[in-house]
């Protein structure tokens, strides 16, 4: 179990970060990438526009912010919302990011991709509210007790908006299957009053609406909250466990498309190839920002999925890392983007 409390300084500055945030959405002209609501894009030709899974963007903002010299915009939904939008021409950015590499088959087909991160699913909580105090105790072998009792104001996303929602599905019906005194754990916790927006999940900790929630490792780790590993059969972030455990599990989204369990893997793609967007693409699918948030960087990454134009292999070689499967990339520090305009 990991307990990483903030201080009440730390904390302070997360809320005043979140407002700012807010203030700096409102302000932004058109407020969406592409379509007819874009604002004056050719005036700010040099912009790279990057729609990305919303577990991406805590991490956009102030991780890959210090790592280009390239005006960046992000917009930040659910991956299957942001595969959607672009499927269905509502939005057109130049580099898309999705945290299942699924939602790369169907609804939206780039020739190519680049697996870049993986994470792990865990249990956050807050150790400052009654809630979040049953879970502490509990660590990997009981976490799921205190959700049974119903003693604690539980959150999660939407499995039919981001892969978290569904892969929480997933946990809760591995979690059955691994310990042997918790059986129907997917029909027992889960609550439609429980579903907040993936962008907006873990922030509910700061306004006491929820005591914990199913995220993403990056996600706790990042806003320094509190956090219960759960068991490699369950977190799905071990590629050992892919056949025997996780591909046993799936969930079909309101399109029809079913999704199976597997490794965690995020996915990004340059949709309109740029000098710029090749700059930003190579920081933010290699850059060391991805670890320090807390995600899962393999030896292997990145990986590339079709045939990624050459000048994109040869950005990410000059940087360090490698295009080819099996091969392991060391990373040099990234160089630190400047003006992240954050869409949510």
């Amino acid at each position: 179990m990991t307990d990483e409390r903030p201080s009440a300084t730390r904390r302070g500055v997360l809320r005043a970060a979140g407002a700012a945030a807010v203030a700096g959405t409102a302000g932004c002209v058109g407020g969406t990438i592409g379509g007819a609501g874009r604002g004056d894009r050719t005036s700010r030709s040099t912009t790279v526009a990057v729609l990305a899974a919303g577990s991406l963007q805590y991490a956009l903002e102030n991780g890959l912010r210090p790592a280009v010299d390239v005006p960046v915009e992000v917009e930040a939904h659910g991956s299957a919302t942001v595969a959607r939008l672009v499927a269905e021409g509502q939005r057109d950015p130049d580099i898309v990011t999705v945290a299942d590499t699924a939602l790369f088959s169907e609804p939206f087909s780039p020739p190519w991709y680049s697996v870049f991160a993986s994470n792990a699913v865990v249990l956050a909580y807050n150790p400052d509210t009654e809630g979040g105090k049953r879970i502490e105790g509990t660590g990997e072998d009981r976490w799921y007790e205190p959700l049974l009792d119903g003693d604690v104001r539980l959150g999660r996303t939407d499995p039919d908006q981001d892969p978290l929602g569904y892969r929480t599905l997933f946990a809760l019906e591995l979690a059955s299957r691994y310990y042997e005194d918790a059986p129907d754990l997917l029909e027992r916790i889960p609550r439609r009053d429980q579903v907040y927006p993936e962008t907006a999940l873990i922030s509910r900790f700061e306004t006491g609406s929820i005591d914990a929630a199913f995220a993403y490792r990056n996600m706790a780790v990042e806003r320094g909250y509190a956090y219960v590993d759960l068991p490699g059969q369950i977190d799905l972030s071990d590629p050992d466990y892919a056949d025997d455990w996780y591909s046993t599990v799936s969930y079909t989204l309101p399109g029809g498309q079913e999704i199976r369990g597997g490794p965690i893997a995020y996915g990004s793609t340059i949709r309109k190839m740029s000098d710029a967007a090749v700059s930003v693409f190579d920081a933010h699918t290699t850059g060391d920002y991805l670890t320090e948030s807390g995600f899962v960087v393999r030896d292997e990454f990145p990986t590339y999925e079709g045939d990624p134009p050459d000048r994109v292999r040869e950005a990410t070689a000059r940087s360090g890392t490698s295009a080819s499967v099996g091969d392991s990339p060391v990373r040099p520090p990234v160089e630190t983007v400047s003006d992240v305009t954050v869409l949510i």
